[in-house]
């Protein structure tokens, strides 16, 4: 049961993956005003900054200071930019604090929980503890 919990975890999490991609592809100006707004905080002597401060930047640009009307950027892409910036620049792979994602966190947990089962057929002896 819990293999099959793991892979319909994994398959999910593949499947946002590939919604956010998806929509990447078609919004392109995000991550280049993702990658400018983040070298320029890098530029500016910063070690760690906020992905989400740097989208919000962008939400702002666009609405605000443009007029462009309402743009949705889902709060679920964040990550994924923070995580293509580190793939592409990985001297920079600290600059965001990333979290493992739902899916991760609860994979990493039965993986762990599946390790920590004893799986020999013999009782351990109170010598062996």
């Amino acid at each position: 049961m819990t293999v099959q919990f793991e892979q319909q975890l994994k398959d999910r999490l593949e499947e946002r993956k590939q919604k956010w991609w998806a929509w990447h592809k078609q919004n392109p100006q995000v991550w280049e005003k993702f990658e400018e707004y983040t070298l320029e905080a890098v530029a500016s002597g910063r070690r760690h900054y906020s992905h989400w401060a740097i989208i919000n930047r962008i939400r702002w640009n666009r609405e605000i200071e443009t007029r462009g009307g309402e743009f949705k950027i889902s709060n679920d892409y964040i990550c994924y930019y923070a995580r293509l910036f580190h793939a592409k620049y990985p001297q920079h792979n600290d600059f965001f604090k990333l979290k493992p994602l739902k899916e991760e966190k609860l994979i990493a947990g039965l993986v762990e929980q599946r390790n920590s089962w004893n799986v020999s057929p013999f009782p351990k002896s109170r010598h062996n503890r």
